[in-house]
């Protein structure tokens, strides 16, 4: 993890850039379907906003409460957390952005979870919402070296990730390659990224998720 980056800084300005774009999306929108299991557009927001409000406890408090089942336990704290109205869902939100309460210290976790998110908020509606470099490639190199709240190291171990639009290589053997946000959507499980990326190892970690 490098010391030197303002960890807070890229969650909050990924967290504001979310809101600017459910800012303009009608009431129809925030029904719709996103990338993230079954959870509609609305959903995935009070999820966020939950995830900005979690500290370590509340969170050990929460998945005991849930015996353990972490869909049960997302659930709970999404429930809490969605409002009466998309408008009210949005709202809550926006007071989260420049929240500072993580349960871990794994930062580029919970960077990346706004990040990807984000994605599966924007994808499905035909949304273009593109996140800072700088922000992604952290994430890039965390899920290329960890399983967190994804399995993503794993995922790829035994091949090489190679970004096309910035600087990042990662691990070897058969060469997967495409833009570094493909590859880290990729990495968190989301298909319909990985189906852009090219390169001898792309249909072997296309099979892995499938």
């Amino acid at each position: 993890m490098s010391e030197a980056v303002d960890w807070w800084s890229l969650i909050h300005a990924e967290r504001a850039h979310l809101v600017e774009l459910l800012e303009t999306r009608g009431s129809d929108q925030w029904s719709a379907d996103t990338l993230c299991s079954a959870w509609s557009v609305e959903e995935v927001v009070a999820h966020l906003s939950a995830a900005a409000n979690t500290g370590r406890w509340a969170w050990i408090r929460s998945i005991v409460a849930a015996g353990f089942n972490a869909d049960r336990h997302n659930a709970r704290l999404l429930d809490r957390f969605r409002g009466r109205s998309p408008e009210e869902t949005l709202e809550v939100f926006r007071n989260c952005i420049t929240a500072t309460i993580v349960p871990t210290k794994d930062y580029p976790a919970f960077l990346g979870e706004v990040i990807v998110h984000s994605q599966d908020i924007a994808r499905p509606l035909g949304l273009t919402l593109t996140p800072a470099s700088g922000a992604v490639l952290e994430v890039a190199r965390f899920y290329a070296a960890k399983d967190f709240a994804v399995n993503s190291s794993t995922l790829v171990t035994g091949l090489t990730l190679v970004a096309d639009d910035a600087d990042f290589r990662v691990g070897s053997g058969p060469a997967v390659r495409g833009r570094l946000l493909d590859l880290v959507m990729a990495m968190a499980g989301r298909p319909v990224f990985a189906s852009l990326l090219e390169g001898a190892g792309a249909e072997e970690l296309r099979t892995r998720m499938s």
